[in-house]
């Protein structure tokens, strides 16, 4: 008895040192899904929370990355549910961590137009692209870790890549003629 629970308390040290060490990589990755650094840190604390309570269910420690990340855009999707469900709330304390208004004066404007470059993609979209260009992971990565196609993968990253380029090109807020233009340029290609 005494012996299983030494090997218990291994398993579970081992498991929370491996925790600690994606939580950098995790947190980048939800305040970049989120849009904000405070709703970035309360995805990751609840991952993290939910993750504790269904360790058993990871089987494999390598896959432990994208495990997590599963978990959190699991979290982020529940989140824009009940926020569409709620209505529009805004929170004046989340404008202290808009990335628009943190960067020094001389970027904010370009980076203001990325940032709301990127709010006018899908979320699918905008997640296809913060994985890859932020957390660097490969089609096959990113497909286990979506439970998707590697070629669904492809043509979202794709759409995503070509819809951001149209937003940046043409200035936010025209995702409607932005579409359209695809389907014109489409057109001319047949």
């Amino acid at each position: 008895m005494h012996r299983e629970a030494v090997l218990k308390t291994a398993a579970q040290s081992e498991f929370a040192g491996a925790l600690i060490a994606q939580l950098p990589a995790l947190r980048r990755y939800a305040t970049a899904l989120s849009g904000s650094i405070v709703n970035g840190d309360d995805l990751v604390q609840d991952c993290i929370e939910r993750a504790l309570k269904q360790s058993d269910r990871l089987r494999d420690r390598q896959k432990l990355g994208g495990w997590l990340r599963s978990i959190l855009h699991n979290l982020y999707i529940d989140e824009l549910r009940r926020k569409r469900s709620r209505g529009i709330e805004e929170d004046i304390t989340e404008l202290a961590d808009n990335f628009a208004i943190s960067v020094p004066p001389s970027d904010s404007a370009l980076f203001h137009e990325f940032t709301a470059a990127m709010a006018t993609l899908s979320a699918e979209h905008r997640e296809i692209l913060l994985l890859v260009g932020l957390d660097g992971m490969n089609y096959r990565e990113i497909a286990e870790a979506l439970h998707i196609p590697i070629g669904t993968v492809m043509s979202r990253l794709a759409r995503a890549r070509e819809r951001l380029r149209n937003a940046l090109e043409n200035g936010t807020g025209r995702e409607v003629a932005n579409i359209a233009s695809l389907a014109e340029r489409r057109k001319m290609r047949q």
